[in-house]
């Protein structure tokens, strides 16, 4: 008995982010971070440690599709929690808690994808990579109106 494999659509898309989005959500939760946060800390750490909290903002933004306000609102949130700081005007930096936490976030969210991807030939990831920057610069296009 085999089992049919669904066409690729944006509902199964949907299903594997949210799947996977929500046991990264299940380790968030105990440090009390949301993955706006976790996106916003990923941000800065990508950059160094420090870079400019418009760049953080338009990640935001960019990424998770969120308004402005939401994305100004996340930074500041990180801030008060001490995760973040203002290193100079317009700059943010992980501070050591904040890198700690992100360090324990990105330890955590790779043995779950390690777990979630195990098994799965190269060349399949390979081009569902592909297939999926495809589709992801053809919706931007849509919501651009191009």
């Amino acid at each position: 008995m085999t089992t049919s494999v669904p066409p690729v659509n944006g509902q199964v898309i949907g299903l594997a982010h949210y799947a996977s989005r929500a046991a990264l959500e299940r380790v968030l939760s105990r440090s009390g971070t949301t993955f706006e946060q976790s996106v916003a800390l990923r941000a800065v750490s990508d950059n160094g440690g420090t870079v400019e909290t418009a760049r953080v903002v338009s990640r935001l933004t960019g990424g998770l599709k969120i308004e402005d306000s939401a994305a100004r609102r996340t930074v500041e949130e990180l801030t008060a929690r001490g995760l973040l700081e203002e290193a100079t005007p317009g700059q943010v930096s992980l501070t050591d808690a904040g890198r700690e936490l992100f360090a324990s976030v990105r330890a955590a969210g790779d043995a779950i994808a390690a777990r979630v991807y195990a098994g799965i030939p190269a060349e399949d990831l390979a081009a569902a990579g592909r297939v999926l920057a495809l589709v992801t610069a053809r919706a931007e296009a849509e919501l651009t109106g191009a």
